[in-house]
């Protein structure tokens, strides 16, 4: 990294978060330290006035926008105008705050819900626009995919420097494991793990398995956001993915060997699957950050997986010990 973002003071919302704790300690190995983490306990984004008093608190030069209010499909059903609102009014406000602020850089993190619901695959970029999103997640994914526009058109009007990411599912150590609110990933582990700790021998998977989905590694996520954030200055959209397909039904096999479980999967198909595939074409990343994963899936299964199992058994020893 050259030395100019180094010596920026540099705004991380939901840097306290699973992404935003990876972002900030790339950005501290790459010699940042004027870092100003944003937590919700201090600025509630959805507010204008918290928007307005961060920006003349923290004096960014460069903001990185990672805050996010987001969940699985079942999360997604059962909140959609909430998810809506939240994420656009957040990011619409950050914008404008960064135009009003004269802010150097604008880094806003999209989804991949945002690409229509039968995008060709491998998904690229200029298809954003083809198609409406999958219908469980749309009301997310068009709340993203709006705050491009705003990004464009104030890149066009306001000459704001404002670019914007799309990541690909992500998972790792440190995921959110709540039932109620998690992704794929973190949300199998759970049930493997659960299903060996209390002897059962099935678990139960929404859908019909034959979706297919990508995943990136949370560390190459933040290395590359880190990357885009120091080196990329365009108005397109750029998607930040491993390029590696997988169905569902491969992926639970995955995450039950890595857990060691050995029981029956019990597919319930009355249960939606959501987009039916996702693959991310990653080219642009290659080539104009020179971004490639370096966590494969079986890999970052395992360190997942051992950092739950880690966890779990570390409750497990603080009840027997209370």
């Amino acid at each position: 990294m050259s030395s100019h973002l180094a010596g920026k003071r540099i705004c991380l919302t939901g840097g306290a978060g699973f992404l935003g704790r990876r972002v900030a300690d790339k950005l501290r190995q790459q010699g940042c330290e004027n870092i100003f983490v944003v937590r919700k306990s201090e600025y509630d984004l959805i507010k204008g006035e918290d928007v307005e008093r961060l920006y003349r608190d923290a004096k960014p030069e460069v903001i990185i926008h990672l805050a996010a209010v987001v969940g699985g499909i079942g999360a997604n059903r059962e909140n959609p105008g909430r998810f809506f609102y939240e994420n656009m009014i957040m990011g619409v406000q950050l914008i404008e705050g960064a135009r009003r602020f004269g802010i150097e850089k604008f880094v806003q993190i999209g989804t991949i819900c945002a690409y229509p619901k039968f995008t060709p695959v491998p998904f690229k970029e200029d298809d954003l626009w083809m198609g409406y999103p999958e219908e469980t997640n749309a009301p997310y994914g068009i709340a993203k995919k709006a705050l491009l526009v705003q990004c464009q058109s104030y890149r066009e009007q306001y000459g704001l420097n404002a670019i914007y990411l799309l990541p690909v599912n992500l998972y790792g150590p440190g995921d959110n494991f709540n039932p109620n609110s998690s992704h794929v990933i973190p949300a199998l582990i759970k049930k493997c793990v659960e299903a060996v700790e209390s002897g059962r021998d099935s678990i139960e998977v929404w859908g019909t398995g034959t979706a297919t989905r990508e995943f990136l590694y949370v560390d190459d996520a933040a290395e590359a956001i880190v990357l885009a954030t120091e080196r990329y200055d365009k108005p397109e959209p750029m998607n930040l993915g491993s390029g590696y397909e997988i169905s569902i039904k491969e992926l639970v096999q995955l995450i039950a060997n890595a857990a060691d479980f050995q029981g029956r999967i019990v597919w319930n198909t009355s249960k939606p699957d959501g987009q039916p595939r996702r693959c991310l074409d990653v080219s642009r990343a290659e080539r104009e950050i020179n971004f490639t994963a370096k966590v494969n899936l079986e890999e970052g299964i395992k360190k997942t997986v051992d950092w739950y199992l880690e966890q779990s058994r570390g409750r497990i020893v603080e009840a027997g010990t209370a």
